[in-house]
This record gives structure tokens, C-alpha cells and sequence, in this order.
């Protein structure tokens, strides 16, 4: 079957969790996490969990085996914490519980950031990949990178990625 049969076929909304991981951020000044709420909202999709968790690698781990756990949420989107500071373990937290990475995510959100930030785009390490049904993307924290990788990768394919878990 084709990519665009694929995508014909595919669910046109799905259910997304939104966590920010930050120890300087509250819900209420989650810039990041609120236009990816107001997005994924704009295209349909249906946001039923928004939350911002420390940087703890156990409270990002706690948190995400919760929304993985929840039969609702299908895709979990975590922004920050995807940096080299020692503070930055989101990666080092959901990598582990991932059964599938998706491995062009990376290479992917690199070249496109890499368009609008030049060299600065080697300290990202946003990747995604797949906890049992779940698809987890984990991005940085800065809006504009939350935006590129969104409107470029993420939600172009939201309902293909979904297509293909779902397929078993």
C-alpha cells in the first residue's frame, strides 16, 4: 500500500497528551506547550491531557508510563529537556521505554533546524519512537523549534503514524 493510501485510511484526529518539562515554567506561561494545543486543536485533534512536570528523570518517567497507561492518549508530546545542560534528561528518561525509535525523526528536525538556526541546531537531541501504542515525541523547549517541528513533521503525520501503530 502507498504512503497516500496510507494516509487515506488513516484516523483523522487523534488523542495528544502535551508535557513540558521545565523548572522554570508554569502551566500558565507554557508558551510552547499552549501553541501545540492550540494547534494540534486547529487540525482536529482532540488535546486531553497539558501538563508541566521538573526536570526529574523520574517524575518524566512517572508521567509518561501514566499517559502511556491511559487508553485515550495516543501520541504524547514532551517539550524540553532535550539539551546538553546536565539539567536536560528527557531523552535519557523516555528513551529507555521505547520499544520503536523513529530514527529519521532526528536527522529530520536537525536539517529543517538547522535552516533557521544555523550550527546552534547541533545541541538538539529531539527524537521520537514508540511506547506500545503510544507515539512520544520528544522536542526542545524553545517555541520556534516547537512550531518547526509541528507544522514540518509532526503533524503532517499524526494520523500515518497512528495508521501504522494501530495496524498491529
Amino acid at each position: 500500500m502507498s504512503t497516500h493510501e496510507h494516509k487515506r485510511h488513516a484516523p483523522r484526529s487523534v488523542a495528544i497528551g502535551i508535557v513540558t518539562v521545565s523548572t522554570t515554567r508554569t502551566l500558565a506561561d507554557d508558551q510552547s506547550g499552549h501553541w501545540i494545543a492550540a494547534q494540534a486543536q486547529a487540525q482536529g485533534h482532540k488535546v486531553i491531557y497539558h501538563e508541566v512536570i521538573t526536570d526529574e528523570t523520574g517524575m518524566i518517567t512517572r508521567t509518561v508510563n501514566k499517559l502511556v497507561a491511559d487508553s485515550d492518549v495516543q501520541v504524547v508530546i514532551l517539550t524540553g529537556g532535550t539539551g546538553i545542560s546536565a539539567r536536560d534528561v528527557t531523552i535519557e528518561a523516555v528513551r529507555p521505554l521505547m520499544a520503536k525509535e523513529l530514527v529519521a525523526f532526528a536527522p529530520l528536525f536537525a536539517q529543517l533546524s538547522y535552516n533557521q538556526v544555523a550550527s546552534a541546531a547541533l545541541i538538539s537531541r529531539a527524537t521520537a519512537g514508540v511506547i506500545d501504542t503510544t507515539v512520544v515525541f520528544c522536542l526542545p523547549g524553545s517555541l520556534k523549534a516547537c512550531q518547526l517541528a509541528c507544522k514540518e513533521l509532526i503533524f503532517p503525520e499524526l494520523g500515518h503514524l497512528m495508521h501504522h501503530v494501530l495496524k498491529g
